[in-house]
Protein backbone atom coordinates (compact mmCIF):
# COMPACT_ATOMS: atom_id res chain seq x y z
CA UNK A 1 0.00 0.00 0.00
CA UNK A 2 1.02 3.71 -0.99
CA UNK A 3 2.39 5.50 2.23
CA UNK A 4 -0.39 8.39 3.08
CA UNK A 5 0.55 11.74 2.47
CA UNK A 6 0.38 14.00 5.29
CA UNK A 7 -2.23 16.26 4.90
CA UNK A 8 -1.61 20.32 4.47
CA UNK A 9 -3.26 23.17 5.79
CA UNK A 10 -3.48 24.43 1.71
CA UNK A 11 -7.39 24.66 2.32
CA UNK A 12 -6.68 27.88 4.96
CA UNK A 13 -4.63 29.80 2.86
CA UNK A 14 -5.76 33.54 1.39
CA UNK A 15 -5.21 34.13 -2.28
CA UNK A 16 -3.51 37.28 -2.70
CA UNK A 17 -7.04 38.96 -4.62
CA UNK A 18 -9.26 38.03 -1.72
CA UNK A 19 -7.02 39.09 0.23
CA UNK A 20 -6.63 42.82 -1.26
CA UNK A 21 -10.43 42.74 -1.93
CA UNK A 22 -11.17 42.25 1.93
CA UNK A 23 -8.50 44.95 2.88
CA UNK A 24 -10.67 47.29 -0.13
CA UNK A 25 -14.02 46.59 1.61
CA UNK A 26 -11.75 47.52 5.32
CA UNK A 27 -10.46 51.33 3.49
CA UNK A 28 -14.08 51.77 1.82
CA UNK A 29 -15.67 51.32 5.38
CA UNK A 30 -13.02 53.32 7.33
CA UNK A 31 -13.84 55.88 4.94
CA UNK A 32 -17.30 56.10 4.95
CA UNK A 33 -18.08 55.10 8.59
CA UNK A 34 -15.20 56.02 10.74
CA UNK A 35 -14.23 58.65 8.54
CA UNK A 36 -17.48 60.83 9.00
CA UNK A 37 -17.81 59.43 12.40
CA UNK A 38 -14.53 61.09 13.35
CA UNK A 39 -15.85 64.32 10.96
CA UNK A 40 -18.74 64.80 13.60
CA UNK A 41 -17.29 64.35 16.71
CA UNK A 42 -14.48 66.89 16.74
CA UNK A 43 -16.83 69.16 14.90
CA UNK A 44 -18.88 68.75 18.45
CA UNK A 45 -21.70 66.67 17.62
CA UNK A 46 -22.99 65.18 20.83
CA UNK A 47 -21.61 61.48 20.98
CA UNK A 48 -25.04 59.75 21.42
CA UNK A 49 -25.72 61.18 17.70
CA UNK A 50 -22.62 60.38 16.07
CA UNK A 51 -23.10 57.40 12.81
CA UNK A 52 -22.11 54.32 14.34
CA UNK A 53 -23.66 51.64 12.42
CA UNK A 54 -21.11 51.73 9.12
CA UNK A 55 -18.45 52.80 11.89
CA UNK A 56 -18.56 49.66 13.73
CA UNK A 57 -18.91 47.31 10.93
CA UNK A 58 -15.23 48.55 10.24
CA UNK A 59 -14.28 46.74 13.29
CA UNK A 60 -15.19 43.02 12.06
CA UNK A 61 -13.80 43.88 8.52
CA UNK A 62 -10.63 44.88 9.80
CA UNK A 63 -10.40 41.92 11.89
CA UNK A 64 -11.30 39.34 8.84
CA UNK A 65 -8.64 40.86 7.14
CA UNK A 66 -5.89 40.75 9.49
CA UNK A 67 -6.86 37.00 10.13
CA UNK A 68 -6.45 36.76 5.83
CA UNK A 69 -3.18 38.44 6.26
CA UNK A 70 -2.07 36.21 8.66
CA UNK A 71 -3.22 32.72 6.85
CA UNK A 72 -1.83 34.99 3.37
CA UNK A 73 1.91 35.17 5.19
CA UNK A 74 1.62 31.29 6.15
CA UNK A 75 1.05 30.41 2.75
CA UNK A 76 3.23 32.70 1.10
CA UNK A 77 5.85 31.08 3.90
CA UNK A 78 4.69 27.45 2.82
CA UNK A 79 5.40 27.84 -0.95
CA UNK A 80 8.60 29.37 -0.90
CA UNK A 81 10.14 26.91 1.29
CA UNK A 82 8.73 23.48 1.20
CA UNK A 83 8.31 21.61 4.33
CA UNK A 84 11.17 18.81 5.30
CA UNK A 85 9.71 17.88 8.86
CA UNK A 86 6.02 17.30 8.52
CA UNK A 87 4.20 19.09 11.19
CA UNK A 88 7.33 21.83 12.02
CA UNK A 89 7.96 25.04 10.48
CA UNK A 90 11.87 25.40 9.72
CA UNK A 91 13.78 28.15 10.66
CA UNK A 92 13.47 29.95 6.96
CA UNK A 93 9.51 29.69 6.55
CA UNK A 94 8.73 31.14 10.46
CA UNK A 95 11.05 34.26 9.76
CA UNK A 96 9.13 34.38 5.92
CA UNK A 97 6.03 34.18 7.43
CA UNK A 98 6.68 36.38 10.51
CA UNK A 99 8.23 39.08 7.73
CA UNK A 100 5.16 38.94 5.60
CA UNK A 101 2.37 38.84 8.27
CA UNK A 102 3.70 41.81 10.75
CA UNK A 103 4.58 43.75 7.57
CA UNK A 104 0.78 42.95 6.46
CA UNK A 105 -0.77 43.31 9.60
CA UNK A 106 1.19 46.93 9.88
CA UNK A 107 0.07 47.82 6.83
CA UNK A 108 -3.05 47.17 6.56
CA UNK A 109 -3.64 49.09 10.27
CA UNK A 110 -1.86 52.14 8.76
CA UNK A 111 -3.84 51.73 5.85
CA UNK A 112 -7.46 51.82 7.50
CA UNK A 113 -6.04 55.38 9.27
CA UNK A 114 -4.89 56.53 7.12
CA UNK A 115 -8.51 56.29 5.26
CA UNK A 116 -10.32 57.08 8.45
CA UNK A 117 -8.49 59.91 8.32
CA UNK A 118 -8.77 61.27 4.76
CA UNK A 119 -12.90 62.54 5.35
CA UNK A 120 -11.99 65.12 8.09
CA UNK A 121 -8.22 65.95 7.02
CA UNK A 122 -9.42 69.19 6.23
CA UNK A 123 -10.84 70.15 9.24
CA UNK A 124 -8.01 68.07 11.22
CA UNK A 125 -5.34 70.19 9.13
CA UNK A 126 -6.47 73.91 8.97
CA UNK A 127 -10.30 74.62 10.75
CA UNK A 128 -8.85 72.59 14.06
CA UNK A 129 -5.68 74.81 14.25
CA UNK A 130 -7.71 78.02 13.40
CA UNK A 131 -10.35 77.17 16.07
CA UNK A 132 -7.72 75.89 18.87
CA UNK A 133 -4.68 77.66 18.15
CA UNK A 134 -3.70 79.80 21.68
CA UNK A 135 -3.29 83.48 21.00
CA UNK A 136 -2.33 86.19 23.48
CA UNK A 137 -4.94 87.53 24.94
CA UNK A 138 -3.40 88.67 28.21
CA UNK A 139 -0.91 90.89 28.97
CA UNK A 140 1.60 90.19 31.65
CA UNK A 141 1.92 93.96 32.88
CA UNK A 142 -1.79 95.13 32.62
CA UNK A 143 -2.17 99.04 32.32
CA UNK A 144 -3.40 101.33 35.39
CA UNK A 145 -5.32 103.08 32.50
CA UNK A 146 -7.36 99.83 31.88
CA UNK A 147 -8.57 99.30 36.04
CA UNK A 148 -12.45 99.76 36.10
CA UNK A 149 -13.17 100.14 32.00
CA UNK A 150 -16.60 99.52 31.42
CA UNK A 151 -18.77 99.60 28.82
CA UNK A 152 -18.89 102.69 26.12
CA UNK A 153 -21.46 101.87 23.27
CA UNK A 154 -24.47 99.98 23.17
CA UNK A 155 -25.35 99.07 19.13
CA UNK A 156 -28.42 97.46 18.22
CA UNK A 157 -29.04 93.78 17.32
CA UNK A 158 -30.60 93.81 14.25
CA UNK A 159 -34.16 92.93 14.34
CA UNK A 160 -34.37 91.71 17.95
CA UNK A 161 -34.56 95.27 19.22
CA UNK A 162 -32.07 94.95 21.79
CA UNK A 163 -29.38 97.36 22.66
CA UNK A 164 -26.28 94.98 23.60
CA UNK A 165 -22.89 96.02 25.17
CA UNK A 166 -20.40 96.12 22.24
CA UNK A 167 -18.25 93.72 23.75
CA UNK A 168 -20.32 90.79 24.82
CA UNK A 169 -19.12 88.08 27.55
CA UNK A 170 -18.67 84.54 26.06
CA UNK A 171 -18.27 81.85 28.82
CA UNK A 172 -16.90 79.18 26.89
CA UNK A 173 -14.30 78.73 30.18
CA UNK A 174 -16.69 79.91 32.89
CA UNK A 175 -17.64 77.45 35.84
CA UNK A 176 -18.72 77.38 39.36
CA UNK A 177 -15.29 76.46 40.34
CA UNK A 178 -13.20 79.01 38.54
CA UNK A 179 -14.68 82.80 39.45
CA UNK A 180 -17.01 82.56 36.59
CA UNK A 181 -20.01 83.88 38.54
CA UNK A 182 -17.89 86.46 40.12
CA UNK A 183 -16.69 87.78 37.05
CA UNK A 184 -19.96 87.81 35.33
CA UNK A 185 -21.33 89.43 38.00
CA UNK A 186 -19.20 91.96 37.69
CA UNK A 187 -19.16 92.12 33.84
CA UNK A 188 -22.78 93.24 35.15
CA UNK A 189 -21.75 95.83 36.85
CA UNK A 190 -19.10 97.24 34.29
CA UNK A 191 -22.16 97.33 31.53
CA UNK A 192 -22.27 94.31 29.84
CA UNK A 193 -25.74 93.06 29.00
CA UNK A 194 -25.66 90.13 26.93
CA UNK A 195 -24.28 86.90 28.03
CA UNK A 196 -23.08 83.96 25.24
CA UNK A 197 -23.53 80.38 26.87
CA UNK A 198 -24.15 76.74 25.96
CA UNK A 199 -24.80 73.84 27.61
CA UNK A 200 -21.68 71.84 26.75
CA UNK A 201 -19.31 74.64 27.95
CA UNK A 202 -17.78 73.63 31.01
CA UNK A 203 -20.19 70.74 30.95
CA UNK A 204 -22.91 72.46 32.18
CA UNK A 205 -20.67 74.67 34.70
CA UNK A 206 -21.13 77.84 32.09
CA UNK A 207 -24.95 77.87 32.83
CA UNK A 208 -25.14 77.33 36.28
CA UNK A 209 -22.65 80.25 36.81
CA UNK A 210 -24.45 82.84 34.80
CA UNK A 211 -27.48 81.67 36.47
CA UNK A 212 -26.50 82.52 39.34
CA UNK A 213 -25.04 85.74 38.37
CA UNK A 214 -27.78 87.29 36.47
CA UNK A 215 -30.26 86.80 39.79
CA UNK A 216 -31.69 90.53 39.70
CA UNK A 217 -30.50 91.46 36.71
CA UNK A 218 -32.59 89.31 34.44
CA UNK A 219 -34.45 91.74 32.83
CA UNK A 220 -31.86 94.16 31.54
CA UNK A 221 -29.97 90.71 30.12
CA UNK A 222 -30.20 89.46 26.74
CA UNK A 223 -29.12 85.51 26.84
CA UNK A 224 -28.30 83.30 24.27
CA UNK A 225 -27.53 80.12 24.32
CA UNK A 226 -27.18 76.79 21.99
CA UNK A 227 -29.25 73.79 20.94
CA UNK A 228 -27.04 71.56 22.80
CA UNK A 229 -26.42 68.90 25.26
CA UNK A 230 -23.08 68.46 27.70
CA UNK A 231 -21.68 66.25 25.31
CA UNK A 232 -21.95 68.39 22.14
CA UNK A 233 -24.09 69.91 19.07
CA UNK A 234 -27.86 68.08 18.24
CA UNK A 235 -27.22 66.81 14.69
CA UNK A 236 -30.00 66.90 11.82
CA UNK A 237 -32.94 64.64 12.52
CA UNK A 238 -32.53 65.35 16.28
CA UNK A 239 -36.27 64.29 17.28
CA UNK A 240 -38.47 68.15 18.47
CA UNK A 241 -38.44 66.74 21.62
CA UNK A 242 -34.78 66.42 22.04
CA UNK A 243 -34.49 69.96 20.91
CA UNK A 244 -36.98 71.15 23.06
CA UNK A 245 -35.68 69.27 26.04
CA UNK A 246 -32.30 70.79 25.89
CA UNK A 247 -33.44 74.42 26.24
CA UNK A 248 -35.28 73.48 28.85
CA UNK A 249 -32.48 72.17 30.32
CA UNK A 250 -30.65 75.23 29.82
CA UNK A 251 -33.96 77.25 31.60
CA UNK A 252 -33.45 75.68 34.33
CA UNK A 253 -29.87 75.82 34.86
CA UNK A 254 -30.13 79.36 34.20
CA UNK A 255 -33.07 80.07 36.61
CA UNK A 256 -34.96 82.10 33.93
CA UNK A 257 -38.51 81.55 32.44
CA UNK A 258 -37.05 82.29 29.01
CA UNK A 259 -33.70 82.78 26.48
CA UNK A 260 -33.86 85.67 24.49
CA UNK A 261 -31.78 83.79 21.53
CA UNK A 262 -30.77 80.15 21.03
CA UNK A 263 -28.78 79.52 17.97
CA UNK A 264 -27.70 76.17 16.04
CA UNK A 265 -24.84 75.65 16.78
CA UNK A 266 -21.11 75.76 14.59
CA UNK A 267 -23.81 74.50 11.81
CA UNK A 268 -21.37 73.18 8.99
CA UNK A 269 -24.18 72.36 6.69
CA UNK A 270 -27.27 73.75 5.15
CA UNK A 271 -29.05 70.31 6.12
CA UNK A 272 -28.48 71.36 9.98
CA UNK A 273 -29.76 74.61 9.47
CA UNK A 274 -32.96 73.73 7.92
CA UNK A 275 -33.39 70.67 10.04
CA UNK A 276 -37.60 70.76 9.87
CA UNK A 277 -37.65 69.58 13.27
CA UNK A 278 -35.28 72.44 14.90
CA UNK A 279 -37.73 75.55 13.65
CA UNK A 280 -41.21 73.27 14.43
CA UNK A 281 -39.08 72.81 17.96
CA UNK A 282 -38.40 76.54 17.98
CA UNK A 283 -41.59 77.74 16.90
CA UNK A 284 -43.14 75.88 19.91
CA UNK A 285 -41.52 77.21 22.47
CA UNK A 286 -41.67 80.11 20.72
CA UNK A 287 -45.08 80.26 21.77
CA UNK A 288 -45.11 79.12 24.96
CA UNK A 289 -42.99 82.08 25.85
CA UNK A 290 -39.31 80.28 26.49
CA UNK A 291 -37.51 81.38 23.57
CA UNK A 292 -37.81 84.94 21.50
CA UNK A 293 -35.25 84.67 18.52
CA UNK A 294 -33.89 82.06 16.26
CA UNK A 295 -29.43 82.65 15.40
CA UNK A 296 -26.76 80.34 13.57
CA UNK A 297 -23.21 80.33 14.73
CA UNK A 298 -20.31 79.06 11.91
CA UNK A 299 -16.63 79.30 11.87
CA UNK A 300 -16.13 75.29 10.54
CA UNK A 301 -16.20 74.32 7.11
CA UNK A 302 -18.65 75.92 4.49
CA UNK A 303 -18.79 79.18 6.34
CA UNK A 304 -19.54 80.62 3.03
CA UNK A 305 -22.45 78.26 1.86
CA UNK A 306 -23.97 78.30 5.46
CA UNK A 307 -24.22 82.25 6.12
CA UNK A 308 -25.50 83.12 3.07
CA UNK A 309 -28.21 80.16 3.39
CA UNK A 310 -29.39 81.86 6.40
CA UNK A 311 -29.63 84.94 5.22
CA UNK A 312 -32.04 83.66 2.09
CA UNK A 313 -33.89 81.87 4.64
CA UNK A 314 -35.50 84.61 6.34
CA UNK A 315 -36.32 83.09 9.71
CA UNK A 316 -32.92 83.87 11.63
CA UNK A 317 -32.68 86.82 13.75
CA UNK A 318 -28.88 86.61 14.57
CA UNK A 319 -25.91 85.33 13.17
CA UNK A 320 -22.70 84.84 14.65
CA UNK A 321 -19.77 84.38 12.76
CA UNK A 322 -15.70 84.52 12.99
CA UNK A 323 -14.44 87.68 11.80
CA UNK A 324 -11.44 89.00 12.45
CA UNK A 325 -8.57 91.75 11.07
CA UNK A 326 -7.54 90.35 7.93
CA UNK A 327 -10.75 88.39 7.06
CA UNK A 328 -11.34 87.57 3.58
CA UNK A 329 -13.41 90.43 1.17
CA UNK A 330 -16.85 87.99 0.60
CA UNK A 331 -16.97 87.89 4.34
CA UNK A 332 -17.62 91.56 4.46
CA UNK A 333 -19.95 91.04 1.85
CA UNK A 334 -21.70 88.20 3.95
CA UNK A 335 -21.95 90.50 7.13
CA UNK A 336 -22.94 93.77 4.84
CA UNK A 337 -26.11 91.32 3.15
CA UNK A 338 -26.72 90.26 6.49
CA UNK A 339 -27.04 93.56 7.82
CA UNK A 340 -29.05 95.02 4.97
CA UNK A 341 -31.84 92.27 6.21
CA UNK A 342 -31.79 93.59 9.63
CA UNK A 343 -29.91 90.65 10.70
CA UNK A 344 -28.23 90.94 13.82
CA UNK A 345 -24.50 90.46 13.33
CA UNK A 346 -22.37 88.94 15.97
CA UNK A 347 -18.62 88.56 15.69
CA UNK A 348 -16.30 85.93 17.62
CA UNK A 349 -12.88 84.41 17.03
CA UNK A 350 -11.80 87.86 16.77
CA UNK A 351 -8.36 87.43 18.51
CA UNK A 352 -7.95 84.50 15.54
CA UNK A 353 -6.52 86.33 12.51
CA UNK A 354 -5.55 83.61 9.89
CA UNK A 355 -1.56 82.92 10.46
CA UNK A 356 -1.25 82.34 13.99
CA UNK A 357 2.58 82.01 13.97
CA UNK A 358 2.40 86.01 13.17
CA UNK A 359 0.55 86.50 16.49
CA UNK A 360 3.65 84.50 18.69
CA UNK A 361 5.83 87.44 16.76
CA UNK A 362 3.60 90.02 17.96
CA UNK A 363 3.58 88.67 21.90
CA UNK A 364 5.05 91.61 23.18
CA UNK A 365 2.33 93.79 22.14
CA UNK A 366 -0.51 91.15 23.21
CA UNK A 367 -2.07 93.95 25.00
CA UNK A 368 -2.35 96.02 21.96
CA UNK A 369 -2.98 93.55 20.02
CA UNK A 370 -6.06 92.14 21.44
CA UNK A 371 -7.53 95.73 21.67
CA UNK A 372 -6.31 96.83 18.48
CA UNK A 373 -8.32 93.42 16.64
CA UNK A 374 -11.29 94.78 19.08
CA UNK A 375 -11.45 98.00 17.74
CA UNK A 376 -11.11 97.07 13.56
CA UNK A 377 -14.22 94.46 14.29
CA UNK A 378 -15.92 97.35 15.65
CA UNK A 379 -15.39 99.99 13.37
CA UNK A 380 -17.40 97.60 10.94
CA UNK A 381 -20.78 99.48 10.74
CA UNK A 382 -22.74 96.32 10.34
CA UNK A 383 -21.44 94.22 13.15
CA UNK A 384 -23.45 94.51 16.21
CA UNK A 385 -21.19 93.25 18.78
CA UNK A 386 -18.31 90.63 19.41
CA UNK A 387 -18.21 88.45 21.77
CA UNK A 388 -15.24 86.86 23.76
CA UNK A 389 -14.41 84.48 26.23
CA UNK A 390 -14.18 85.84 29.99
CA UNK A 391 -12.60 83.84 32.31
CA UNK A 392 -10.03 85.90 34.34
CA UNK A 393 -10.64 89.52 36.48
CA UNK A 394 -7.76 90.97 34.18
CA UNK A 395 -10.30 90.50 31.12
CA UNK A 396 -12.00 92.99 32.26
CA UNK A 397 -10.14 95.56 32.24
CA UNK A 398 -8.34 94.50 29.31
CA UNK A 399 -11.57 93.76 26.93
CA UNK A 400 -13.71 96.63 27.91
CA UNK A 401 -10.98 98.81 27.66
CA UNK A 402 -11.40 98.76 23.76
CA UNK A 403 -14.93 99.49 24.18
CA UNK A 404 -16.63 102.54 21.99
CA UNK A 405 -12.94 103.31 20.43
CA UNK A 406 -11.77 103.81 16.79
CA UNK A 407 -8.90 102.46 15.63
CA UNK A 408 -5.75 104.88 16.56
CA UNK A 409 -2.51 105.18 14.38
CA UNK A 410 -0.71 102.94 16.80
CA UNK A 411 -3.40 100.35 16.17
CA UNK A 412 -3.24 100.56 12.65
CA UNK A 413 0.42 100.44 12.83
CA UNK A 414 0.11 97.18 14.48
CA UNK A 415 -2.44 95.73 12.14
CA UNK A 416 0.15 96.85 9.17
CA UNK A 417 2.76 95.27 11.05
CA UNK A 418 0.96 92.03 11.31
CA UNK A 419 0.02 92.26 7.64
CA UNK A 420 3.73 92.61 6.67
CA UNK A 421 3.99 89.19 8.73
CA UNK A 422 1.70 87.25 6.32
CA UNK A 423 2.46 89.84 3.03
CA UNK A 424 3.22 87.60 -0.26
CA UNK A 425 1.00 84.73 0.73
CA UNK A 426 -2.34 85.84 -0.47
CA UNK A 427 -4.00 86.99 -3.24
CA UNK A 428 -6.52 89.49 -0.49
CA UNK A 429 -7.27 91.89 -3.65
CA UNK A 430 -8.18 89.75 -6.23
CA UNK A 431 -7.58 92.50 -8.63
CA UNK A 432 -6.51 89.97 -12.04
CA UNK A 433 -3.43 92.58 -12.46
CA UNK A 434 -1.70 89.07 -12.66
CA UNK A 435 -3.69 87.39 -15.90
CA UNK A 436 -2.38 88.94 -19.03
CA UNK A 437 1.03 87.29 -17.65
CA UNK A 438 -0.17 83.89 -17.80
CA UNK A 439 0.22 81.96 -21.24
CA UNK A 440 -2.13 79.17 -20.31
CA UNK A 441 -4.61 81.70 -19.45
CA UNK A 442 -5.35 80.19 -15.93
CA UNK A 443 -7.47 82.13 -13.89
CA UNK A 444 -5.08 82.57 -11.19
CA UNK A 445 -7.01 84.88 -8.94
CA UNK A 446 -9.39 82.41 -8.25
CA UNK A 447 -6.84 79.92 -7.77
CA UNK A 448 -5.58 81.73 -4.95
CA UNK A 449 -9.18 82.47 -3.45
CA UNK A 450 -10.47 78.83 -3.49
CA UNK A 451 -6.99 78.47 -1.65
CA UNK A 452 -7.61 80.66 0.67
CA UNK A 453 -10.97 79.26 1.34
CA UNK A 454 -9.46 75.69 2.24
CA UNK A 455 -6.48 77.11 3.96
CA UNK A 456 -7.51 79.62 5.85
CA UNK A 457 -11.34 79.90 6.28
CA UNK A 458 -11.76 76.23 6.44
CA UNK A 459 -14.40 76.22 3.48
CA UNK A 460 -12.39 72.96 2.80
CA UNK A 461 -15.57 71.09 0.41
CA UNK A 462 -17.00 74.13 -1.20
CA UNK A 463 -12.69 75.27 -2.13
CA UNK A 464 -12.23 72.09 -4.05
CA UNK A 465 -15.64 72.08 -5.57
CA UNK A 466 -15.20 75.38 -7.38
CA UNK A 467 -11.19 74.65 -8.07
CA UNK A 468 -12.34 71.33 -9.54
CA UNK A 469 -14.84 73.62 -11.79
CA UNK A 470 -12.15 75.63 -12.97
CA UNK A 471 -11.66 75.30 -17.30
CA UNK A 472 -8.02 75.19 -16.38
CA UNK A 473 -5.83 73.71 -13.51
CA UNK A 474 -2.87 74.99 -11.99
CA UNK A 475 -1.08 71.56 -12.80
CA UNK A 476 -0.25 73.64 -15.75
CA UNK A 477 2.00 75.66 -13.86
CA UNK A 478 4.61 73.04 -13.30
CA UNK A 479 7.36 73.56 -15.20
CA UNK A 480 6.41 77.21 -16.82
CA UNK A 481 9.09 79.82 -17.52
CA UNK A 482 6.88 81.67 -14.82
CA UNK A 483 6.09 84.88 -16.84
CA UNK A 484 4.21 85.80 -13.87
CA UNK A 485 6.82 86.06 -11.65
CA UNK A 486 6.45 89.92 -10.61
CA UNK A 487 3.03 90.52 -12.25
CA UNK A 488 1.23 90.87 -8.57
CA UNK A 489 1.56 94.51 -7.14
CA UNK A 490 1.24 92.54 -3.87
CA UNK A 491 3.90 90.75 -4.31
CA UNK A 492 2.76 87.22 -4.42
CA UNK A 493 4.88 84.54 -5.69
CA UNK A 494 2.09 83.38 -7.88
CA UNK A 495 3.53 80.22 -9.35
CA UNK A 496 4.96 78.81 -5.78
CA UNK A 497 1.54 79.73 -4.49
CA UNK A 498 -0.57 78.34 -7.50
CA UNK A 499 1.61 74.90 -7.46
CA UNK A 500 0.92 74.59 -4.23
CA UNK A 501 -2.99 75.30 -4.48
CA UNK A 502 -3.53 72.63 -6.82
CA UNK A 503 -1.58 69.96 -4.46
CA UNK A 504 -3.97 71.15 -1.60
CA UNK A 505 -7.08 71.01 -3.54
CA UNK A 506 -6.59 68.10 -5.43
CA UNK A 507 -5.05 66.49 -2.22
CA UNK A 508 -2.22 65.98 -5.14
Amino acid sequence: MDPVEPRTSSRRHVSGRVLLLLWALTFFLAFVGVGPWIGFAVEGIDRSQLPNTLALLTLPSLLVALAATVLWAIGRAQRLTPSEEPGRMGRRRFLVGAAAGVGGVLGGLVGTMLTALLRPRGWMTVTAPSILAETPKKDPNPKVAWQGARVQAYRRLGRTGFEVSDIVLGSGKINLENDGEAIAREAIARGVNYFDTAPDYSGFGSELALGKAMKGHRDRMFLATKWCTKDGHLNAGSSVQRYMEAVEGSLERLQTDYVDLVHIHSCDTVERLRDPNVHEAFERLREQGKVRFLGVSTHTPNLEQVANAAIDDGRFDVMMLAYHHGAWPMLREIIDRAASKDIGVVAMKTLKGAKHRGLLELRDQADSYTQAAFKWVLADPSVSCLVISFYEFQHLDEYLFASGKRPTQADQALLKRYDQLIAGKHCFAHCGACLGSCPEQLAINDVLRHRMYFEDYGDQKEAMRLYSRLEKQADVCVGCSAPCLGACPHGVPIQERTIGAHRMLTFG
